[in-house]
């Protein structure tokens, strides 16, 4: 791919780009903090799991 095209390529993109209204950028971020809480709430009861099973060890 040549330069010239890339570039043509990515002002295409960024001018379809848009700016996320603020419900959109509110619903973003209620997104990333559920997802952030269940993965830590897993990654928390695998080691709460694991450190119960080296102490009856």
């Amino acid at each position: 791919m040549k330069i010239r095209e890339m570039f043509t390529q990515w002002r295409r993109i960024i001018m379809l780009a848009r700016k996320p209204d603020r419900e959109e950028l509110m619903l973003s971020v209620k997104i990333s903090l559920l997802v952030f809480f269940v993965v830590g709430g897993i990654a928390y009861l695998i080691r709460l799991t694991a450190s119960l099973l080296t102490q009856a060890s």
